[in-house]
């Protein structure tokens, strides 16, 4: 992590071949973000990273990203999200029965982060592939075993051509980049089969079945451009939604619960909401959740402190001005997000990314309400503060505390 303590507020280092200039000046992240944003291109991706996030909105630019952008978007419209709480409902409880069995077997200690792995793996899963659930668990634990491989790439400076070496890490590398990408076809390819058979034009209520669905109507009304996505492009989307759906989901809900761990008048004061809204015995739903205002304080305070995205990157495309800087062209620009705990930051996301976020926080707000209901916990003996900055900010040795049920 760049060091603005050590050398000052505006600094220049290398990454490799690259020169990065570290901004951390709320005026000019405006000028960067929202002002002047098409001037500030993302810099091109790792090419290892893309194995991991596929070539989805995160790395498309220009015209390709607008009619990915179109597909996608109305996948995640407000009324889809408020369909998918049942869903995460049971995934929760379901984890939850789990604690319960531990604690009345004695065993108080629970680390929460295999915890809510497993949890989001589990939610996400039944998202994208409701009809397909047992595939898409195998797709997910094929996607994690590429992102501890894509991440400690991540720990060295990238070399060109390196990927294509036959090492032992690059072979494991494509060989699971070619299950993910085989198993992914194979769903698509039998949902096609299915259509066929019974002349429906719908593809499926998850996900998966929405971007085929839509897809297939884009090509439709927009032959000319051919507006639909190819199998491959949906493929690259939806590993795109497992690492950013799952990783920052559960990293955000592990800093949650340690931070009520650890501030017991916090966790008292959600338990109470909790418990007026939805009472002892009843799950939230889509109307409670909206009145769970003390409950989407504390997500949002959690967010602020440990923003699961440490930095953002962009790039100057031609020489620009930036306040009292000239900044020469191809110089990349880091905007340390966990130094700027309470500024107020413009507006960053398209509406498409807002709407994801806005499914990322239900899903987190769902979940700690669940908690809060039935249980009361504080971080453990065994819980060693480390915060990780690799792939995103986690804590590094687990998330240990113990549970008292309610």
């Amino acid at each position: 992590m760049t060091d603005c303590k050590s050398y000052g507020q505006d600094f220049i280092f290398w990454f490799g071949p690259n020169v990065r200039l570290v901004v951390p000046h709320p005026e000019i992240i405006k000028e960067i973000l929202s002002t002047k944003f098409g001037n500030y291109p993302k810099p091109p991706t790792d090419p290892l990273a893309r194995q991991l996030l596929g070539k989805g909105l995160v790395d498309l630019k220009g015209e390709k990203w607008a009619q990915h952008r179109k597909i996608i978007n109305p996948a995640f419209h407000m009324d889809r999200l408020k369909g998918m709480i049942p869903t995460i409902v049971r995934s929760g409880a379901n984890m939850l029965d789990g604690w319960s069995k531990l604690i009345l077997s004695g065993a108080s200690e629970i680390d929460v982060q295999k915890e809510f792995n497993d949890l989001t793996a589990d939610v996400i899963s039944r998202t994208a592939f409701g009809s397909s659930f047992t595939e898409g668990k195998h797709i997910f634990e094929m996607q994690n075993k590429q992102m501890i491989l894509v991440v400690d790439s991540f720990r060295s400076v990238y070399i060109p051509g390196f990927r294509f070496l036959p090492t032992a890490k690059n072979r494991q590398r494509w060989n699971v980049e070619k299950e993910i990408r085989r198993s992914l076809r194979q769903i698509i390819d039998g949902r096609e089969r299915t259509d066929i058979t019974e002349k429906s034009g719908r593809y499926g209520a998850d996900l998966l079945g929405f971007m085929m669905s839509e897809s297939k109507e884009q090509g439709r009304v927009d032959v000319k451009s051919n507006g639909s996505l190819s199998t491959e492009e949906i493929i690259d989307e939806l590993k795109t939604f497992y690492f950013a759906g799952h990783e920052s989901t559960s990293v955000l809900l592990q800093w949650t619960i340690i931070l009520l761990g650890i501030h017991q008048d916090w966790q008292e004061r959600g338990h109470r909401e909790v418990i007026e809204v939805c009472g002892k015995n009843n799950y939230p739903d889509a109307d409670s959740l909206s009145r769970l205002k003390t409950v989407g304080m504390i997500v949002n305070e959690v967010l602020r402190l440990y923003p699961p995205a440490v930095h953002i990157l962009r790039m100057a495309h031609e020489p620009m001005k930036l306040g009292r800087l000239s900044i020469p062209a191809g110089t990349q620009l880091e905007i340390p997000m966990i130094l700027l705990c309470g500024e107020t930051m413009p507006m960053i996301s398209t509406q498409g990314d807002l709407m994801k976020e806005l499914q990322r926080l239900q899903s987190i707000q769902l979940v700690l309400a669940m908690i809060l209901q039935k249980f009361s916990f504080a971080t453990s003996p065994s819980y060693t503060h480390a915060p990780s900055l690799l792939p995103i900010l986690k804590p590094q040795y687990g998330a240990q505390l113990i549970f008292c049920m309610e």
